[in-house]
Order: structure tokens, then C-alpha cells, then sequence
């Protein structure tokens, strides 16, 4: 019986009338084309798509061959998908108030329309990969396979599953509720760890529910409903201890940090990027270089979680840290990157709306970085800490991730929050006017 079910599903997958058909070549007709970022950019350009990859790039204006489409951006700056490397999309983003006032009426089933719909949205503003770090585990999973199988529109996601925290700490999800509460949330947390060999734990249980990145709270952090600040939350054997396990199982670290003491922890266990990074000193930007880590900078949140909570849309503990870390963020930054630490763009939208991602940007320019550090940062830089070789820069082979605005964002950075034209995989998601 089995056989000859076995057969017949052979059959089927062998008839001519089931076989699909190879796609359309895409000529794309860029007025001007970065195609690698750091280096100048080349003039008129035709770029050819085929099966999502890029399969030419060839100078001038190219006629397309019979039956292949069409699409006109002679007018237009193209450049490869943008990538963000620190966001949220579980969940309602960027609208505390919201989400508290929902808590009680919402389940996970709304957040994962939520995350679908904040998806969609972060691939029209153009970013086409991002690196979720911290949302439900499983939904977030079935979120970037939904996106890799086609079901629905979305950027690439390397998924992080929950944030590891010790008890009390910046991810420990009953900070701050009442005893009911907070004791039906620790009943189901399995991220939180105390001691290296808890934490060795906690890594496994999130590789287990489909985590290919891994991260942890290295300090406090600004949003959390606790009033311990923003110092350095776990010992440095704990954060070794994170970091080893991730790397056996081939995946990277992130540690989310703000005070120096917990990022140089974090820097001397091996971390591969450090997220905020808001108190920088010169040892640790001379530890940053020597390890060759990146910073992510997401000095978009401090602007927006300051506002939210002198707003009132935040719990009173949140205020002194928002304060602190908004004050400290830029001035540090500054310093690194004159020193050339390296950087990975990063927007931590969820704190701030999903689709103003690019609004980062103008702030890592008025910070230090040029318009073409800054784009680098969010296509090359970011595709090296990823460990993706298929992204980034736009070359035969490359996957087709691709994206175009009016005019050259290199002389006017905020160019990046209006995208006109978007390619995902060299599928067309947002065609041009």
C-alpha cells in the first residue's frame, strides 16, 4: 500500500503538466546603480534576474529579450535591500499604551497578525532581511517560514526566539506585575537562567524552538518595569557560558547592553555584537576593535522611549533610565565610530513604529558616520555579521534583494525613508510608480 502510494506521488511529481515552469528574466534599468556600498556608484545599468538570484549586470540601458518583464528605474538610485539587525515584530510595535491597554484582551494569536502585518511593512519600507531579536519563539519561527515558503510578504528573518535574562532582569517578563500575574508569567519562561549551567539551559531551550541567532541581557535595559537600572545584570561566567553553547550550536550572540562593565563582559566572552552599546569608554572601544565585534547602534530607541515615557505611555520606573540613556547614547557613539569600531545598522523598532526603520539613518549621520558609512552599515556590514554571503552587495549570483529611491541617498541620507521600488528574493513587492 505504501508503494505503491510512494509511486504515485513519483508519477505525479514527474508528469510535465505538474513540473514548473522556470520564471521570466527581469531586466531592471537602474539610472544608477550601487551595487557595491562603500565603493562610488556606477551609472545607467540594466540588471538581470533570473530564479531570484542576480544573474548580470551590464552597462547602459538593456533592451530585455523576448517575454522577459520589464521595469523602468532609469530615473531612480538602486541600490541592494536594506537590513536591519535589531527589530521586533512580535506584537504592537511602537505604541506602549496600546499594548498595555490590550494586555488583558489579547492573546498570541492576535500578535502573530500583528508580527505579520509589521512584517509586510518593514519589507515596503525596504528593508528586505532583518534579525528579530526577541519575540514568541514559535511565532516568530513560523513567521520566517511562512516568509522563506511564500505564504505571506515579508523580509528574510534570523530569529532570535526569546531574549535570555537572569531572574529579575532586563528580560524577565514579570518585572513589576502583581503576584497573579506574575506568577502565571514565570510558569511558562524559559529563558530566564541563574548560573552558567542554567544559562547552558536556556540557550539549548531556545536553539530547540527554532533560534538561530542567540540573545541576552548582558545590563538592565531602559524598558523593563523594574527600577535596577541600566548596570551589568549577569557575571561574566554566565555570559561565557552563553556564549560557548551558541557558538557550538553555530549560532551567533547578541548581548543587549548598555553600561561599559557589562559590555566588556560580554566583549571579552566572545560576543559577536553588542547591542545599544550606550556607555562607552576607551577600554571598551579599544576591546571592541581587538575582538573584532560589531555595534548595533538603535539610537532611534532612546529617542523614542524618552518620549514615550515623559508621555506617560511608560511605567515610572522606565523614566530615570530613558533619561540616562538618551543623554549618553550619542556622545558615545561618536567616539566610536571615529575610533572605526565596527557597525551593523539597527533601528530596535518595536520600541519605535515598524516601516520608520530608515529614520535611523539620519541619526548615524549626525552622529559621525557619512551617508555611505551609514549604508554600509545596513547592507555589507550587516550582511558580514549575519555570515550571509548571498546579500549586501548586488553581483551575479547574489540573491535578488533590491531596492530604489528617487535620488542618491550618499548626498541626502533621508532619501532611505521614502522607498519607491522594492524586490524580495526577485519577486517585485512594491512595484514603482
Amino acid at each position: 500500500m505504501l508503494r505503491a502510494l510512494a509511486l504515485a506521488l513519483m508519477a505525479t511529481a514527474a508528469s510535465p503538466a505538474m513540473a514548473q515552469q522556470p520564471a521570466a528574466s527581469i531586466y531592471i534599468q537602474a539610472g544608477a546603480l550601487l551595487d557595491r556600498p562603500g565603493q562610488a556608484p556606477r551609472g545607467p545599468t540594466t540588471i538581470i534576474v533570473r530564479d531570484g538570484k542576480v544573474a548580470e549586470l551590464r552597462d547602459g540601458f538593456v533592451a530585455p529579450e523576448a517575454g522577459a518583464r520589464l521595469v523602468d528605474l532609469r530615473k531612480a538610485f538602486v541600490l541592494p535591500g536594506l537590513v536591519d539587525m535589531h527589530v521586533h515584530l512580535w506584537g504592537i510595535g511602537g505604541d506602549p499604551m496600546k499594548a498595555r491597554l490590550g494586555a488583558l484582551t489579547r492573546d498570541r494569536f492576535d500578535d502573530e497578525m500583528t508580527a505579520v502585518a509589521n512584517a509586510r511593512t518593514t519589507l515596503n519600507a525596504g528593508f528586505t532581511s532583518v534579525r528579530d531579536l526577541g519575540g514568541d519563539p514559535r511565532g516568530i519561527r513560523a513567521l520566517r517560514d511562512a516568509i522563506d515558503a511564500g505564504t505571506v510578504e515579508g523580509p528574510t528573518i534570523t530569529n532570535a526566539g526569546e531574549m535570555i535574562s537572569v531572574t529579575g532582569g532586563h528580560g524577565d517578563g514579570g518585572n513589576g506585575l502583581a503576584e497573579e500575574f506574575a506568577d502565571a508569567v514565570h510558569a511558562h519562561e524559559i529563558n530566564l537562567c541563574d548560573g552558567p549551567d542554567d544559562c547552558r539551559r536556556a540557550v539549548r531551550a531556545q536553539v530547540g524552538l527554532g533560534a538561530k541567532v542567540i540573545k541576552f541581557a548582558a545590563t538592565g535595559g531602559v524598558l523593563s518595569n523594574v527600577s535596577g537600572g541600566l548596570g551589568r545584570a549577569m557575571t561574566p561566567e554566565e555570559m561565557r557560558a552563553i556564549i560557548d553553547t551558541a557558538h557550538a550550536l553555530g549560532r551567533k550572540v547578541a548581548a543587549h547592553s548598555h553600561a561599559a562593565e557589562g559590555t566588556k563582559a560580554a566583549l571579552e566572552a566572545g560576543v559577536d555584537s553588542i547591542e545599544h552599546g550606550t556607555f562607552l569608554d576607551d577600554d571598551t572601544i579599544r576591546l571592541f576593535k581587538a575582538k573584532g565585534a560589531y555595534l548595533v547602534p538603535t539610537e532611534i530607541a532612546p529617542v523614542a522611549a524618552l518620549a514615550q515615557a515623559r508621555g506617560g505611555a511608560l511605567p515610572p520606573a522606565t523614566l530615570a533610565k530613558a533619561e540616562q540613556a538618551a543623554a549618553a547614547m550619542a556622545a558615545n557613539h561618536r567616539r566610536a565610530y571615529a575610533a572605526g569600531v565596527k557597525v551593523a545598522f539597527g533601528t530596535d523598532t518595536g520600541v519605535s513604529k515598524h516601516g520608520d526603520n530608515a529614520t535611523e539613518f539620519a541619526l548615524l549621520v549626525k552622529n559621525g558616520l557619512s551617508p555611505a558609512q551609514a549604508i554600509a552599515a545596513a547592507t555589507v556590514g550587516a550582511a558580514d555579521l549575519l555570515g550571509r554571503d548571498d546579500i549586501g552587495t548586488l553581483a551575479p549570483g547574489k540573491t535578488a534583494d533590491i531596492i530604489a529611491v528617487s535620488s542618491s541617498p550618499l548626498s541626502d541620507v533621508t532619501r532611505l525613508e521614502h522607498v519607491d521600488f522594492v524586490m524580495h528574493r526577485g519577486t517585485i513587492v512594491k512595484p514603482a510608480n
